[in-house]
């Protein structure tokens, strides 16, 4: 991947320090971290203007909630005792968004996804802020706003931090290459490209973050749609291709750097084949060893069969995204207090 090494390393080196992850109230207002700080706010303000200006209503969302606030893994939720219930910090505002559909068409949340992974690595933060919509329509009409969302962050960066960026090190020309059509690529694709460059990866395999980037590297090192995942591998509520029942109307950005930075689905709206994929996935499956039955699931299952209108929706990764706008090899570098088992702030 030397395309992806030699974009933004100036970059990476002004802020090498903050893959550090010690105490660090010391080192929270130097230059470097506050001029990060403005590319952040920028960041955010450039996705809420967007929400604003297209008509999107902002839902505020529980922080703790059933198991149906998980995302795939449900062993990595944290546990919480609320007045004796068994409770869990969100993953994800989904449910709840989707629970607004009937009456809003587009509606918008920003949430802390808590995630409670033992691993220590440059991927994965265990708290980070995600930005999620849901909307009415199919599957057409959620790439082109999962795309403007980014774009409009992107732009706010540049119209508002020049200096900033400068000051790090950015170079200014690759960014705007941000603001340019989005490539995309089916999984199946994706794979055969991944195999007709010597990777080793068959279809019905998840993207590692290695895959990710080279397919990054394969569409010019630009941002990435890929889209339409194999079902078995993706969320049970993931609109089934009517078509081609294998495969699900879905679809990851990959950012350059960080990879999988947004996923995206169409919503199954027929009842009962979301219910099947609910009984089939591995998720309930291991629920179901720990005694959790559909009931868990009913006020969702409900609402579908009751209001069963094509949407789609997205969560994108607030931190994978600047990672990618400052061209950093560690998503630590993104945050003032990047939350880990090693961290406690």
């Amino acid at each position: 991947m030397v395309i992806i090494e030699r974009i933004g390393g100036v970059t990476m080196q002004k802020l090498e320090f903050l893959k550090s992850t010690e105490n660090r109230f010391d080192m929270l207002n130097n230059e470097v971290v506050c001029a990060l700080d403005k590319i952040n706010d920028s960041l955010m303000w450039g996705a809420m203007q967007y929400f604003k200006d297209t008509s999107y209503t902002w839902i505020e969302v529980p922080i703790m909630t059933k198991v149906t606030g998980a995302c795939e893994n449900v062993n990595t939720l944290y546990s919480v005792n609320h007045f004796g219930k068994e409770a869990y910090l969100a993953q994800t505002g989904q449910l709840y968004l989707e629970a607004k559909i009937p009456k809003h068409s587009k509606v918008w949340t920003t949430i802390i996804s808590s995630r409670a992974e033992q691993k220590v690595d440059s991927r994965h933060l265990n708290q980070f802020s995600l930005v999620e919509f849901e909307q009415q329509g199919d599957f057409e009409k959620l790439l082109p706003t999962i795309e403007a969302i980014v774009q409009a962050m992107v732009a706010n960066v540049l119209k508002e931090n020049k200096k900033e960026l400068e000051f790090l090190g950015r170079d200014i020309n690759e960014l705007e290459k941000y603001l340019k059509p989005f490539n995309r690529v089916t999984y199946t694709e994706a794979i055969k490209l991944l195999q007709a460059n010597d990777f080793e990866i068959y279809w019905g395999d998840d993207l590692s973050h290695q895959a990710e980037m080279k397919i990054l590297e394969l569409h010019n090192n630009l941002p990435t749609f890929v889209t339409h995942f194999p079902a078995k591998i993706k969320f049970f509520n993931m609109r089934l291709n009517r078509d081609n029942k294998d495969i699900v109307n879905s679809a990851d950005l990959l950012m350059p750097y960080s990879g999988e930075s947004a996923g995206s689905a169409e919503r199954e709206d027929d009842y009962e084949i979301l219910v099947d994929r609910l009984k089939e996935s591995n998720m309930y499956k291991i629920l179901a060893e720990r005694g959790v039955t559909l009931e868990t699931f009913k006020d969702y299952l409900d609402l579908i069969k009751k209001n069963p209108i094509l949407h789609a929706g997205a969560g994108i990764g607030f931190n994978r995204i600047t990672q990618s706008i400052l061209g950093l090899s560690d998503i630590r570098q993104t945050n003032n207090y990047p939350l880990n088992a090693e961290t406690l702030y």
